[in-house]
C-alpha cells in the first residue's frame, strides 16, 4: 500500500512539475550566481534563491570540467573525520561528502570496495530505502552507474573503486524512479549533497543547505533533481545530507567550507559534521 502511494505521490508531483516547472526553471537561471574561477581550473557557484519551489534555497557547486584535467577519487576514515580534514589528508583541492554511514562504528552502510578489495557491503535496509545507484572510479575518472543487489554482487570481483548510494536522480537526463524508495526520505525536505555529470563530461559537485528558517529550507528528491536537471544533469546521484551535507573547495574563505553545513544549528560555515568519506578532486 506504501509503495501504491508513494508512487501515486510522486506521479502527482511530475504533474505538479509541468506547472510551476516555468517559474522555477527561471528562478534557478536567473538567479544571482556568484561564479569564481579557480586557479586550478575548478568554477565554484554559488546562490541563495529566495522564491524556489515556495522556499529559500542556499545552492553551492564546484564544476570539474574535463579541460581542467583533473582526477577525482573516493576516500574513507573510520575514525571519522571532517570532509575538510579528510580532502586535505589526500591533496584535494575541492571535496563533498560522500555516502551513508553507521555514525557509531565510522563504516559504510552501502557498499564500498577499493579496487578488488570489498571493505563494506549495502544493508538490506539501505536498498529498501534509498541505494539504487554509485560512484565508479577508475584511473581519476568518474561515471554514476545504476546499482542493486544483482549488481553488487557482480562488481565484487571488478577492478575499480566503488561507493554506492542513492537514490539515483537523473539517467540520461531522465527522472529516475523512487517508487521502490522510502517516502519521507523522498519528499521531505532536507540539507542535500549530490554528484551529478554534463553531457560535455563535466563532474559537478552540489550542496543544498537546510534546516534553517529564513536562511535555507532544503529540498525533497524530486526538487533536487529538477535543479539538477535545469542546471544541465545528465546522470544524477544523491549522497548522504542532512548534518554531514559539505562541499569544500582549498583556499577558499572558513577554511574552505562553501556551503552552510547545519550539525551546529546555526547558518555559518562551522558547522561540519565528521563523516565516513568523502568524494574528492585532485
Amino acid at each position: 500500500m506504501k509503495r501504491t502511494l508513494l508512487t501515486l505521490l510522486l506521479t502527482l508531483m511530475s504533474g505538479a512539475s509541468l506547472v510551476y516547472a516555468q517559474s522555477d526553471s527561471l528562478a534557478i537561471v536567473r538567479a544571482a550566481w556568484q561564479v569564481t574561477t579557480t586557479a586550478d581550473g575548478l568554477v565554484h557557484k554559488q546562490a541563495q534563491i529566495k522564491n524556489l519551489y515556495g522556499s529559500v534555497q542556499s545552492i553551492n557547486l564546484i564544476e570539474i570540467a574535463p579541460e581542467a584535467k583533473r582526477k577525482i577519487g573516493i576516500a574513507s576514515d573510520r575514525s571519522m573525520k571532517r570532509t575538510s580534514i579528510q580532502a586535505a589528508a589526500h591533496g584535494a583541492i575541492a571535496a563533498v561528502n560522500g555516502s551513508f554511514y553507521d555514525m557509531k562504528e565510522g563504516n559504510s552502510v552501502c557498499f564500498y570496495k577499493i579496487d578488488r578489495e570489498v571493505i563494506d557491503n549495502t544493508l538490506d535496509s539501505e536498498f529498501e530505502r534509498r541505494v539504487t545507484g554509485a560512484i565508479r572510479e577508475k584511473k581519476g575518472r568518474l561515471e554514476i552507474i545504476e546499482w542493486s543487489k544483482p549488481i553488487e554482487q557482480a562488481y565484487k570481483g571488478k577492478r575499480g573503486t566503488v561507493l554506492a548510494s542513492g537514490p539515483m536522480m537523473l539517467e540520461d537526463g531522465k527522472q529516475s524512479d523512487w517508487s521502490m524508495c522510502n517516502e519521507s526520505f523522498i519528499t521531505t525536505r532536507h540539507p542535500r549533497s549530490a554528484i551529478y555529470t554534463k553531457r560535455d563530461g563535466t563532474i559537478v559537485m552540489l550542496t543544498v543547505d537546510g534546516r534553517s528558517a529564513g536562511n535555507a529550507d532544503g529540498m525533497s528528491i524530486p526538487e533536487l533533481a529538477y535543479l539538477i536537471k535545469v542546471l544541465g544533469g545528465e546522470d544524477a546521484l544523491n549522497l548522504d545530507g542532512g548534518g554531514s551535507t559539505t562541499l569544500w573547495l582549498k583556499g577558499a574563505p572558513e577554511d574552505g567550507v562553501l556551503n552552510y553545513p547545519c550539525d551546529n544549528k546555526a547558518f555559518d560555515h562551522a558547522g561540519e559534521r565528521s563523516v565516513a568519506n568523502i568524494v574528492y578532486v585532485k
